[in-house]
C-alpha cells in the first residue's frame, strides 16, 4: 500500500481513521450510558451526575483527538482540500452499512470544520446538514417489543415489567401492576365508551435521568394512539411507580428542551427518534428529541438543517427578538421560526463587570448542569453564514456596531463567528401586560416555582427581573438570561441589617458592607413588578423564598452531598392509589428529595 500523500490508498487509511475515531467516541458514549442502570439500582446519584457531565464532554474531546491524529498523519497535506475531498468520498463508502450513518457524517464534518475553520458550509470537505437528514421509519424488532391485549391490561403490564427487569425488586410488584393498569383503563374510559387497549409497543431501552427510570412506549387502541411512560423510583423498600404518563403534552415535557439528557442505550437512535415522534406533539422539533437523548451534536445538526431549509422557503426578515434590550446579548429572531439567536456584545454597559469569557462559562454551566425544567438548552454555533438581505436594517446596524468582534459582512452574507441558539419564549414581563388577573396570578406562582425549582438543582438565577424569564407554550415559566446565574453553594445568603439611625435609613445605597457573593432574599420582592393580586399570589405560595434561612438550609444540604430531584410530573405512586385512577391532567412540577 503506497504511502504517497494524495493517493487512493492514503485516502482509504484516513477515512478508516475517522471511522475508528467516531466508533471510539460512540463506544465510550454507550459505556457511560449503560452505567445508568447500575447507578439507578444502587441509588448512587452523585456518580450519575458525574457520568452525565463526562458524557457531555466526550464529543469535543474525541473530535479534538481525531484532528490532532489526522493532522500528524497527513503532515503537509492536512489542509489539502483535494485530499480531504477524496477522504470524504471513501468515508461515505465505508459507513454506508452502519446504523445511524448521520452520526458518522456529522462527526466527519466536525473534524473538517475544526481543521479548516470553515465558515458556513463547504460541501467538498464536509457533509451538509441536508446530507444527514435522518430516516423517518420506526425501529427494527430488536428495538421494540409488542404486547397484545389478550383480555386483561393487567396481564399485559405484568409481562412488560417482567421483560424490563432490574436487579432490585419492586416494593410490591402486584400492586404496581394494578396501579399502572388502572391508570391506563381510566384513560381509555375518559376517551369514550368502547375504547380499549389493543396492543402496547415498548422500547427495549430503559430511559434513565437523574434519580428516575422511565419505561417508554406507545398504546395502540381502538381509534386512538397514546404515549405510555412509566416513571420508576428506587426507594429503601424497592422500586415503585411514581406516575403513568398518557398524554402528548405531558410526554412532551418529559422530552423537553429544558430537561437534562436521558441515558438510554439505543442501537438505532434515528429509528427510535422516529418512534418517539409518533406519539409526541407535531410541534416537537426533531432536533430537541435527538438532543434530549444525549446526542447533542446531532441535535445541533438537525436544528441547522431544519432552520436553513425554513430560511430558504420563507421571506420574512430577521428582527430584534421581543423583550427588553439586554446589556450583554444582542438577540434576534426570524418571526416565522421558533428560535432566537444570541450574540455576546463586544462591551457591556454599567453595572455589568463581567467579560465575554465569564458569559461563556455561564452557558457552559447550564449545558452540563441539571436544568430542572427551568433553563433553556442553549446550543453553541460557530461561523454561521446568513444572507445579508434577510436582515432588518436597524438590527444589522446594531450587530455590526455592538458585536463587531463577532459579526462581519462578506460579500452578500453576514458571517457570525459565535452565537447561541435557543427556543423562543414569550418574555414574562410582556406576557403580563395583556394577561387577565387569573393568568397573571398563575404566572406569578409559576415564576416562584421556577426560582424554587432552580434552587433545588443548586442554581440561583441571580437577576430575578421578570424580563429574564419567559413563558412556554405549556404555560411554564423558564429562565433564559444566564449572565448573573451561579450556584446556590457559591452564595452567602444574608438578612438585611436593621438601620442604626435615621441617617442609615435615608441613604441611597447600602450603609453596611456587602460582599461580592452576598445575597439578600428579602430584597427579591423589589424585582417582582407584579400587579397586586399576582404579587399576593406569589407571596402566598412562595413567600419563603424571601427568607434567607430557606436558602441557607438548602445550601447546607448541597454541601452535605444531598441530591434533590425536580420532577417533570406530579408523583402519585401505588401507595396513594385507592382503586380509582384519575384521568391525567396538566401536572404542576413536584419536587421530591433524594438523599445521596
Amino acid at each position: 500500500m503506497s504511502d504517497t500523500p494524495g493517493t487512493i490508498d492514503d485516502a482509504d487509511r484516513m477515512a478508516d481513521g475517522v471511522v475508528d475515531a467516531f466508533q471510539s467516541y460512540n463506544q465510550e458514549f454507550r459505556e457511560i450510558t449503560r452505567r445508568a442502570k447500575a447507578t439507578f439500582e444502587s441509588r448512587d446519584w452523585r456518580t450519575a451526575r458525574q457520568d452525565a457531565v463526562a458524557r457531555i464532554e466526550l464529543y469535543d474531546m474525541h473530535v479534538r483527538m481525531a484532528v490532532e491524529d489526522l493532522s500528524r498523519r497527513l503532515g503537509d497535506g492536512a489542509l489539502d482540500k483535494t485530499q480531504w475531498s477524496a477522504i470524504k468520498r471513501r468515508y461515505a463508502h465505508r459507513i454506508r452499512d452502519f446504523p445511524d450513518t448521520a452520526f458518522f457524517k456529522t462527526f466527519f464534518s466536525s473534524v473538517t470544520r475544526r481543521l479548516f475553520r470553515t465558515i458556513g458550509v463547504d460541501p467538498d470537505i464536509e457533509f451538509t446538514a441536508f446530507d444527514v437528514a435522518p430516516p423517518d421509519h420506526e425501529p427494527p424488532t430488536r428495538e421494540l417489543r409488542r404486547y397484545r391485549n389478550r383480555g386483561a391490561v393487567r396481564l399485559l403490564i405484568d409481562q412488560l415489567l417482567s421483560d424490563l427487569a432490574f436487579n432490585v425488586a419492586y416494593r410490591d410488584r402486584d400492586r404496581t401492576v394494578r396501579f399502572v393498569a388502572a391508570e391506563i383503563e381510566a384513560y381509555c374510559s375518559s376517551l369514550g365508551p368502547g375504547r380499549r387497549v389493543l396492543s402496547i409497543d415498548m422500547l427495549t431501552a430503559v430511559f434513565y435521568r437523574s434519580t428516575r427510570a422511565f419505561l417508554v412506549g406507545r398504546i395502540e387502541g381502538s381509534d386512538f394512539v397514546a404515549p405510555l411512560l412509566i416513571a420508576l423510583r428506587n426507594t429503601d423498600e424497592g422500586i415503585v411507580a411514581d406516575t403513568v404518563i398518557l398524554t402528548e403534552n405531558e410526554a412532551s415535557m418529559i422530552f423537553g428542551y429544558t430537561r437534562s439528557y436521558f441515558h438510554a442505550d439505543i442501537d438505532n437512535v434515528a429509528a427510535t427518534v422516529a418512534f418517539l415522534r409518533s406519539f409526541l406533539p407535531g410541534k416537537k422539533p426533531l432536533a430537541e428529541i435527538y438532543t434530549v437523548l444525549g446526542r447533542a451534536k446531532q441535535g445541533k445538526t438537525e436544528r441547522y438543517r431544519a432552520f436553513f431549509a425554513h430560511l430558504e422557503s420563507s421571506s420574512d426578515l430577521f428582527v430584534h427578538a421581543l423583550g427588553d434590550k439586554g446589556m450583554v446579548m444582542e438577540v434576534f429572531t426570524l418571526p416565522s421560526a421558533e428560535i432566537v439567536f444570541k450574540i455576546i456584545r463586544d462591551r457591556f454597559a454599567y453595572p455589568k463587570t463581567m467579560g465575554r469569557k465569564d458569559v461563556m462559562q455561564k452557558y457552559e454551566l447550564v449545558f452540563k448542569h441539571d436544568r430542572a425544567g427551568r433553563l433553556v438548552d442553549a446550543q453553541e454555533f460557530k461561523r454561521l453564514r446568513f444572507p445579508l438581505n434577510r436582515f432588518e436594517q436597524t438590527l444589522l446596524d446594531n450587530l455590526l456596531d455592538g458585536c463587531a468582534n463577532t459579526c462581519r459582512i462578506e460579500g452578500d452574507n453576514l458571517v457570525v463567528e459565535h452565537c447561541y441558539v435557543e427556543r423562543r419564549l414569550t418574555p414574562l414581563n410582556l406576557f403580563l401586560e395583556d394577561a387577565s388577573e387569573a393568568d397573571a396570578r398563575s404566572a406569578a406562582i409559576e415564576y416562584g416555582q421556577a426560582i424554587r425549582d432552580l434552587a433545588m438543582s443548586n442554581i440561583f438565577a441571580g437577576d430575578l427581573l421578570l424580563k429574564n424569564f419567559g413563558v412556554s407554550r405549556h404555560g411554564r415559566v423558564i429562565f433564559y438570561d444566564y449572565d448573573e446565574l451561579c450556584l446556590v453553594t457559591e452564595c452567602n445568603f444574608r438578612r438585611l441589617p436593621e438601620p442604626r439611625d435615621d441617617m442609615d435609613e435615608m441613604r441611597a445605597g447600602a450603609w453596611f458592607y456587602v460582599g461580592p457573593n452576598d445575597v439578600f432574599p428579602e430584597q427579591f420582592i423589589e424585582f417582582l413588578g407584579f400587579r397586586e393580586p399576582a404579587k399576593q399570589a406569589f407571596l402566598a405560595f412562595h413567600g419563603d423564598l424571601l427568607n434567607p434561612e430557606f436558602w441557607s438550609r438548602l445550601k447546607r444540604r448541597f454541601e452535605q452531598g444531598e441530591v434533590i430531584d425536580v420532577l417533570p410530573y406530579s408523583t402519585r405512586d401505588w401507595t396513594e392509589h385507592r382503586g380509582t385512577a384519575l384521568v391525567p391532567a396538566r401536572h404542576q412540577p413536584a419536587t421530591r428529595n433524594e438523599s445521596a
